[in-house]
């Protein structure tokens, strides 16, 4: 950054807690005991290190840990036993056990015990106080080297020493073992293979200078040379504050929020990374300190006070996107999958503010509600479990309102139980009434994030309020008469069509329960590694599924605690705005969705201004696969549901979408998209009004500690944005082979020519080894993207930083402009042009990945201008006529008809023959450019032609050498063999 900025990403660690204490620890699965551990974390807060007598050091790092809890006393009996050998009962044990809940990923989760020796909650609290740092995600290149020292400098062995085996494995996949040895031995270094060294001895200066060793970074010695023209061996203030300006700074920004570098600030930077004495009192710089600046927090990728809580949260809920998952309580798959309680405390740590809960009524003798996906042979968890673990889990990461969604199914006795769990268990967190100034009425905007900070919106269908009111006093009436047999009360209300669709409901439940044996032999099979035999019986149960719509039969105690998402079903655009009842939402699945995104893109964008909307996964993603969810984000629907569980693209980007304003769960919608007074098409392909276009350019030059394994590398560079802007899967790098420390691409640019809205693109960097397998990845939004060279420092798959893997690079951003009259031929030279809209939409969603089977036929919708010779229940097919351009709605007028426009259009331009087009001298240019290429290309192929067919024949002539001597020495053999015997 040009000015001085300060990440402030470390939290305080106690004194206590870098001090250490004594503890048991133990594992459940498999059996760990390990007694009188000395346990510590360190002052930045990055690991938990513990180590006990004549045992090796251990270390859990806290950017793994999910969350800190007091742990039951254990049940094991093998653990219960090692316990009593040292004296202590099972009484000793209660309120001492701290669980440390871990893992990579959301599901893959490891539990750790660690028992203290009273009952003291300081050490629960000072570790809770530690995690959850989503800052120290982010920190520098040269921050994650001092992590992964300190990390070596713990893992010592018996003796309390570094095995040097453990170093030669940091390095292993770009160098040989001897290279190694050699380093150490020149720093002077203990380097013999069992040798060890003294951790004092062993500091990070020592370490720093062996990373350079091993690890030259000669791009970086490259780039050095160019900006002081291979003249001296350092750079002056003019030339490093001219490389400042002229590459790490965007043009694009502000000179008074952004001044430009000069000589004081430059001078600034020489004093902090140079370690020179003698060059720092004449104010040069290095190639040792230029190198430590740019892997210092100062050339982060993006703007790190983005990260912060930045934005407006006095907004309407609706003009935010906000995280959301879809069947929270599933680990795996959609069918005969595990349902899990601990799944909704992953989601709400990771950031994730709106659930679902789908209920149905409880099988046993206690008649408890559960969560299940009913019908589909998944397995069973308690309600009130769930509504516990969130309210543990709802306010740790984030403040901002947690919403419930409801997919209720239950009978009306166990809505009751429900409703009573949330009062009961939630208590003031629940947001029970409306509040005083956001009155439930038509008109009146919903409250903003900050009104609703720390409270509980339960998102479930309820009845008019004259129903309610009604119910619910009778209900009340027979409550306080003493009347127990609240199911008889409840059901006395009920009229028959109500009691038919709730027995309905349960007896399609109770048939899903009868295939209880099937979803037991589903489980037995996956077991027994039978894939064929499992595909066959999955088929079947996926055959006998049918949906069953939540019941519209509901409690008035729980209706009552519905305000701000209340659910409706969805009519159209136009009775939606008539109406405009902004509490009113509406649920789509995907392909629905992207039926209404295809005819109705623009009202679709208008609902969202006013109301919230939730997309989640059709009902054909049985392996809780997802859907991209950039394409309905462009549509500014608020909640765009995934499986959590599944940590593939679309959960990275949302991962790292969400990452920004202080990982809080909602980010505040683009202004064109909140604005009543704007209109925005997600399809446009031209730029928004008040939005200017950018060019973005990454050239990739090399990578650092990609993997410890020697393996082939390459890298991967997409944007996902509008459909105009999204370009995947056509910008890589060619492949290194046999080195994962330090592979160099040089890559030429990768230039994303034109990208209209960036304030809704994403840059995605994704890192894979010679087996297509992805071995890091980053997601970074346009909007806070820093220009420059640039380390970015790689993700795993479930968005969990790699402590070393890191990629260099140059961004470079500059204003879009366009190249003289390249546009217009694009323009005449484009068949899209001649399609309908609905067409046109189709195709550009092809560019997200989405397969026009997945698209919908949706009820028109239309606007009220485009009624007018339809029938009520028309279905827009794919030739539907388009209700209006997307690049006439970005000049015309909004109340003017597309006929109006196609009119004046036609008016305008006048008719221009195909030989006439042909006689212009931008096509002819064309024309000569196509023809030179195409020649350059028939001279590259024929040379290259000659050089394999000359490489061939070598090969052959080789081949055939090889063979006539391995013949004439066999002859000669059986010569001699045949003397021999005779």
């Amino acid at each position: 950054m040009t000015k001085s900025y300060e990440f402030n990403w470390q939290k305080h660690v106690p004194e206590f807690m870098q001090e250490g204490a004594p503890f048991d620890r133990f594992d459940e699965d498999p059996y760990i005991f390990e007694p009188n551990c000395q346990v510590k974390v360190d002052e930045y807060g990055f690991f938990i290190t513990w180590k006990s007598e004549g045992k090796e050091g251990q270390v859990l790092e806290c950017s793994l840990i999910n969350s800190i809890r007091v742990g039951a006393v254990p049940r094991d009996p093998k653990i219960l036993s090692s316990f009593e050998a040292m004296g202590k009962t099972e009484a000793d044990l209660e309120g001492c056990i701290i669980c440390i809940c871990s893992g990579a990923d959301l599901v893959n989760l490891s539990f750790m015990f660690m028992v203290a020796e009273n009952p003291d909650t300081k050490w629960t609290e000072g570790l809770r106080s530690v995690i959850h740092n989503f800052k120290a995600n982010n920190v520098c290149p040269m921050t994650c080297l001092k992590k992964h020292w300190m990390k070596m400098c713990v893992l010592t062995n018996v003796n309390g020493k570094i095995p040097v085996r453990g170093i030669t494995r940091t390095f292993a996949s770009g160098k040989t073992e001897k290279g190694i040895f050699q380093a150490l031995k020149d720093l002077g270094l203990p380097s013999g293979k069992n040798d060890e060294i003294e951790p004092s001895v062993f500091t990070f200066d020592i370490f720093y200078a062996l990373t350079q060793k091993i690890c030259p970074r000669t791009d970086l010695e490259d780039l050095f040379k160019k900006i002081n023209g291979s003249k001296s061996d350092y750079l002056t203030v003019d030339q490093l504050v001219s490389f400042l300006n002229e590459n790490q700074r965007d043009p694009r920004l502000n000179e008074i929020l952004f001044p430009f570098y000069d000589p004081k600030r430059a001078t600034q930077i020489i004093e902090k990374y140079e370690r020179d004495e003698e060059l720092k009192k004449k104010g040069r710089m290095s190639s040792d300190g230029f190198c430590r600046y740019l892997m210092s927090d100062e050339n982060a990728p993006v703007f790190l006070d983005r990260l912060e809580l930045y934005q407006d949260m006095d907004q309407p809920l609706a003009h935010y996107f906000i995280s959301s998952s879809h069947n929270s309580y599933l680990t795996g798959r959609q069918f005969g999958g595990k349902s899990s309680v601990e799944m909704y405390r992953q989601a709400l740590l990771s950031g994730c503010r709106c659930v679902e809960l789908d209920c149905w009524d409880g099988k046993g003798e206690d008649q408890e509600p559960i969560i299940t996906h009913g019908k589909a042979m998944c397995t069973d968890i308690l309600f009130k479990d769930v509504i516990q673990a969130i309210k543990d889990t709802a306010f740790v990461t984030s403040e901002f309102p947690v919403i419930l969604s409801f997919e209720n199914h239950c009978s009306k006795p166990q809505q009751y139980k429900m409703a009573k769990y949330c009062e009961e268990i939630f208590g003031d967190f629940l947001q029970r009434l409306p509040l005083d100034n956001f009155p439930i009425e038509s008109g009146r905007p919903l409250p903003s994030p900050n009104d609703l900070k720390r409270k509980i919106l339960i998102k479930n269908k309820r009845l008019k309020p004259e129903v309610e009111q009604k119910q619910l006093e009778a209900f009340k009436k027979h409550m306080e008469a003493g009347e127990t047999n609240t199911t008889a009360i409840i059901m006395g209300e009920e009229n028959e069509d109500d009691r038919q669709e709730s027995r309905g409901a349960q007896q399609q439940y109770q048939k899903g329960e009868t295939n209880a044996l099937l979803r037991d032999d589903l489980h037995h099979y996956v077991a027994s590694y039978r894939p064929i035999v499992v595909q066959d019986l999955e088929e079947a149960l996926i055959a006998q599924y049918t949906y069953v719509g939540a019941t519209t039969n509901i409690h008035p105690y729980l209706s009552a605690m519905v305000n701000y998402a209340q659910p409706v079903k969805f009519q159209s655009f136009d009775v939606a705005e008539e109406k405009n009842i902004h509490h009113n939402m509406s649920s789509f699945n995907e392909s629905v969705g992207l039926g209404y995104l295809k005819t109705n893109a623009i009202e679709f964008v208008n609902y969202n201004k006013r109301q919230m909307s939730r997309i989640y996964p059709k009902g054909g993603r049985v392996d809780s696969s997802n859907y991209m969810p950039q394409i309905f984000w462009n549509a500014g629907c608020q909640m765009v549901s995934l499986n959590f569980q599944t940590p593939d693209l679309a959960m990275q980007l949302n991962q790292g979408k969400f990452e920004y304003n202080g990982s809080c769960g909602y980010l505040l919608k683009p202004d064109f998209m909140r604005r009543s007074d704007r209109m925005f098409d997600p399809f446009s392909e031209t730029p928004v009004d008040g939005v200017i276009a950018a060019t973005c350019s990454v050239q990739v030059f090399s990578g650092q500690f990609l993997s410890d394994k020697k393996i082939g590398t390459y890298v991967e560079v997409d944007m996902y944005g509008l459909p105009t802007d999204t370009i995947r899967k056509e910008f890589r790098t060619r492949m290194v082979m046999n080195n994962g420390l330090n592979p160099a691409y040089n890559e030429e640019p990768f230039v994303f020519r034109k990208v209209i809205l960036p304030d809704l693109a994403v840059l995605r960097l994704a890192v894979y080894d010679d087996n297509n397998k992805l071995i890091g990845q980053r997601i970074l939004p346009l909007d806070g993207l820093q220009a420059g060279y640039r380390h970015i420092s790689l993700r795993n798959e479930g968005n969990k930083p790699l402590s070393l893997p890191t990629i260099f690079c140059q961004i470079i951003l500059k204003t879009y402009v366009p190249d003289g009259f390249g546009a217009i031929v694009d323009a005449l030279s484009d068949p899209k042009k001649f399609l309908t809209i609905a067409e046109k939409r189709a195709d550009q969603m092809k560019a997200l990945g989405i397969d026009t089977n997945d698209i919908a036929d949706v009820p028109s919708g239309s606007s009220k201008n485009d009624k007018k010779g339809k029938g009520k229940g028309d279905t827009v097919k794919a030739s539907v006529t388009p209700q209006s351009s997307s690049e006439l709605a970005q000049t015309s007028n909004a109340a003017q008809n597309n006929t109006a426009e196609i009119k004046k259009g036609n008016a305008l331009v006048p008719n221009v023959s195909i030989d006439d087009l042909k006689q212009m001298k931008t096509y002819i240019k064309l024309i000569k450019k196509q023809q030179k290429e195409l020649s350059a290309l028939k001279k590259k192929h024929l040379k290259d032609q000659n050089v394999t067919q000359k490489s061939h024949g070598t090969q052959v002539d080789k081949m055939a050498s090889t063979h006539d001597k391995e013949k004439s020495t066999l002859e000669k053999l059986l010569e001699k063999a045949i003397k021999k015997r005779g």
